[in-house]
């Protein structure tokens, strides 16, 4: 099932990044030009009507002292959106959750935030990285842009890392050889305590415990997915190998790939809304508000 994850923006064409830096760029630029080639003459003027001036008086009525609209309502949006463009770009970014490909961590309604520092900083627009700060470990939970249409972002967890060999039969990763442990929890019941015929469990990753969901009535591959059907892979210099937490319905690296970590886009840590709904039929799961993502 192709899974993206979404902006909290409902216009998915509209490049958020890039109108932030455009309007940081122009009132900036405005209130900038004003203060050094229009404000310095306005002052001059505004002192010399002051003292008395006749060549000030004379020019009052059709320049007037006060500062343009366009320039004050310049000077009052720039330092915010310089700030929504800094905390943004550089610090954390909210998305949200459409579909399962996730659960159980992660569920429909579901919005998080994405630390965008964690595996360095990066350039708005260009996604150039300029300062590295460090890289995806096994585990991590890590938002992207999909390597075949980089106009969307994809969550997924990372289980491969550059030089691990990996393969994935009887619903179990190996890696370098070695399965990853899991620990059988029960049949999955999902937020409205409906039964799902899916069976959770417990894995081991990278020294990290989280639960994933398998279907048993299923085999290891999605249907049109196997890129690891012809036996373990070797994950490239600068690649990362991701995979859903639920397993049998997920988009995968096992359908198309690695991800280049110029790809990345950051690590995915809070749940800070949850609009999914609850077993009393409210529309927002407190319960789930503040979580961790693991």
């Amino acid at each position: 099932r192709r899974f993206r994850i979404r902006r909290p923006n409902p216009l998915m064409s509209f490049d958020f990044p890039t109108f932030l830096v455009a309007a940081t760029a122009l009132t900036g630029g405005i209130w900038l030009a004003d203060a050094l080639f229009f404000a310095p003459k306005r002052r001059r003027l505004s002192a010399a009507a002051d003292s008395g001036s006749l060549e000030a008086a004379a020019e009052a009525p059709a320049r007037g002292y006060k500062e343009p609209v366009l320039v004050e309502y310049a000077r009052s949006f720039f330092p915010v959106i310089l700030i929504v463009l800094l905390l943004r770009s550089f610090i954390v970014e909210p998305f949200r959750i459409p579909s399962g490909s996730m659960m159980p961590t992660l569920l429909v309604g579901d919005f998080i935030l994405v630390n965008k520092f964690a595996y360095g900083l990066r350039l708005p627009v260009v996604n150039s990285k300029f300062l590295d700060l460090g890289e995806p470990q096994r585990g991590d939970v890590v938002v992207f842009r999909f390597p075949r249409d980089e106009s969307v972002d994809y969550i997924k967890r990372v289980i491969g890392v550059p030089g691990d060999q990996v393969y994935y039969r009887n619903k179990t990763i190996y890696i370098n050889g070695a399965p990853v442990e899991q620990i059988p929890v029960g049949d999955y019941v999902d937020e409205n305590g409906r039964m799902t015929g899916l069976v959770e469990a417990v894995e081991a990753l990278g020294g990290k415990d989280h639960d994933i969901l398998i279907n048993p009535r299923t085999g290891d591959f999605p249907r049109s997915c196997g890129v690891l059907a012809r036996g373990p892979i070797t994950v490239p210099d600068g690649m990362y190998f991701v995979m859903g937490d639920n397993r049998d319905n997920s988009n995968d690296g096992r359908c198309w790939g690695f991800v280049p970590e110029e790809n990345l886009v950051g690590k995915a840590f809070a749940i800070w809304m949850s609009w999914n709904g609850s077993r009393d039929g409210f529309p927002i799961n407190f319960g789930r508000i503040g979580d961790v993502i693991h």
